[in-house]
């Protein structure tokens, strides 16, 4: 048997242990999520608490957790009988990890969390484990086997726990109305956090950026504003004002293809792309990128509120200011 072949027999043994996770959820996970969301609406805290390989994946989930705004720890059991049992208060919620339920770390430092009146959720392999008997909350992870040719290794159930913990972290994040608003004050950094943040208005082109012109302009004079602007469009308004089309260097050369060079007195008006895709000022930047890859267009007319246009962004403006 070749690498790959072993690659693809340990995929598909894990596969097969998080078919039969997803097919025996049941209440224990409905359970879990709202004493989750009801330890958060009281301004209380949670706490992950894992040994081993254990401790490894509460690390993750714990990030995942703070990421979408649920406020959680990493509790180390020996620090915890140290003095970190400071972390965990009445009425906080601890997620314990634990695929035997019977590590030793994690028990020595149960029952001092029962005592602080912190709701247990276990996590476990076990549910008749000594965890899975004093936790207030337990979801099974049991697998078969592990994915480790020796079936000892910890595989199939550190991804049976992982993927439990997204999903936990998933749910309780739609049970709570996270949006995508609350994602972007998270993460401020780098092109995610721009992208979220930031809005049209914030990265369009405008003033002396952006030409405007009435539709009987000629095709001369119109490629001539857009040179000047050193832009890719011009935006055609109409009498009111408002947005009626643009006219692109693509609509040029498809008209001088279709035209035979006849196209220099040519108003742009019967050439333009009328009705053109547009965004409001305060549209993410998220969203624009979306339009532009959706409709695989170059340039992006900006309206305000009235539909008449105050700005374009162009792709390479995204490059600029480090969104994509």
């Amino acid at each position: 048997m070749d690498h790959l072949e072993k690659a693809r027999r340990v995929i598909s043994l894990e596969i097969e242990e998080l078919t039969r996770l997803h097919e025996r959820l049941d209440a224990s996970f409905i359970e879990a999520v709202e004493t989750l969301k009801s330890t958060l609406d009281r301004g209380a805290r949670i706490a992950i608490v894992g040994v081993g390989k254990s401790g490894n994946v509460g690390s993750k989930l714990a990030a995942t957790l703070n990421s979408t705004g649920a406020p959680a720890s990493v509790l180390n059991c020996q620090d915890a009988i140290h003095g970190d049992l400071g972390l965990v208060n009445a009425g906080d919620s601890v997620i314990a990890l634990s695929y035997s339920g019977e590590t030793a770390e994690l028990l020595s430092v149960l029952p001092h969390l029962k005592r602080r009146q912190a709701k247990v959720i276990a996590i476990t392999g076990k549910p008749g484990s000594t965890l899975g008997k004093t936790a207030d909350c337990v979801i099974d992870i049991n697998v078969k086997r592990e994915a480790c040719p020796l079936n000892l290794a910890p595989t199939s159930s550190t991804t049976n726990t992982l993927v439990i913990g997204d999903a936990l972290a998933m749910v309780l994040l739609e049970a709570r109305g996270f949006t995508k608003e609350h994602f972007a004050e998270l993460h401020p950094g780098g092109s995610l956090g721009r992208a979220l943040l930031l809005r049209a208005g914030d990265i369009m082109r405008k003033g002396d950026e952006v030409v405007v012109v009435s539709g009987d302009l000629t095709v001369t004079d119109a490629i001539a504003r857009m040179t000047q602007a050193r832009s890719g469009a011009v935006i055609v308004a109409d009498e009111s004002g408002k947005l009626a089309g643009v006219f692109t260097q693509g609509d040029f050369v498809r008209a001088f293809q279709d035209q035979d060079c006849e196209i220099a007195s040519i108003p742009v008006g019967e050439l333009m792309t009328r009705d053109p895709i547009h965004v409001s000022e305060d549209r993410l930047v998220g969203e624009v990128l979306r339009l532009l890859e959706d409709h695989r267009i170059d340039d992006l007319v900006v309206v305000d509120a009235a539909s008449r246009p105050v700005g374009l962004i162009d792709t390479q403006d995204l490059t600029r200011v480090d969104v994509v």
